[in-house]
């Protein structure tokens, strides 16, 4: 059994440093690189490309909406024209810097309000998947499990993975918890890798009334800007070692 382990990275911003993504993406399979609306900048993104190339991780792009302010967790009225074309700017941006540290994208998954309305609204959906498309068929488009993205990304001729979150709360309709809710965030990495484990092998997670939802994921995600992020992926590691279950990053 096999499961790759993704992670947010590349979400600082000229001084401002944020995660910790030198001792975070070496225990990943596969990293999304912010691409520099929500979060990053052109010498952040290849900084973060070029150590997961030498970590060995699978490079994607990690657009966002154009909110540094609310580092892309408020949700935008875009029309959806627009949207695409800013996605597919931001995905040209991480691919340029992946092609010249020797590599090509892998795949692109949404960033924070925006992945979250993609998952819900097939137009917003539709936009996202037509950008990815734009930009290569080959890349794999990431997505909530059982959402519209996911839909969206088969339609448009692309090759999808479900994703699911071991360190983020689950509604009873399989919705993550609003982060402005108490309790969305897993801050403890015994729990954080418990869920691991029961995703990948038991294709279950319990969502916040208690009842056990079933979830179909081919990757997993961690949330670099999390604190304790490097602590819980090893953690995760650990646990998904003892299951049995080998991390690696998806087939192109």
């Amino acid at each position: 059994m096999t499961i790759d382990l993704n992670a947010d990275v590349g979400e600082s911003f000229g001084p401002w440093p944020m995660g910790e993504d030198e001792r975070l993406i070496p225990l990943v399979s596969s990293v999304n690189v912010a691409c520099g609306f929500h979060a990053g900048d052109p010498a952040t993104i290849e900084r973060t490309v070029r150590l997961a190339v030498a970590s060995g991780a699978a490079v994607g792009a990690h657009p966002g909406y154009p909110d540094l302010t609310g580092f892309g967790r408020r949700e935008l009225a875009m029309p959806p024209a627009e949207l695409e074309a800013s996605i597919l700017y931001q995905v040209g941006a991480v691919a340029a810097f992946a092609r010249d540290a020797g590599v090509e994208l892998h795949h692109v998954k949404a960033h924070g309000a925006l992945y979250n309305a993609a998952a819900r609204d097939p137009r917003l959906a539709a936009a996202v998947a037509r950008a990815v498309r734009r930009w290569s068929g080959d890349v794999i488009l990431y997505g909530l499990a059982g959402s519209a993205i996911l839909d969206a990304g088969r339609e448009a001729g692309l090759a999808v993975a479900a994703e699911a979150f071991p360190d983020r709360a689950y509604e009873p309709d399989g919705s993550l918890r609003p982060r402005s809710l108490p309790d969305s965030v897993l801050t403890d990495s015994a729990a954080i890798a418990a869920r691991a484990v029961a995703m990948a092998r038991d294709g279950l997670v319990v969502a916040t009334d208690g009842s056990s939802l079933a979830i179909e994921a081919q990757t997993l995600c961690l949330h670099g800007d999390t604190p304790g992020a490097a602590e819980h992926a090893a953690a995760v590691r650990a646990a998904l070692a003892a299951a049995g279950i080998d991390v690696r990053a998806i087939a192109g």
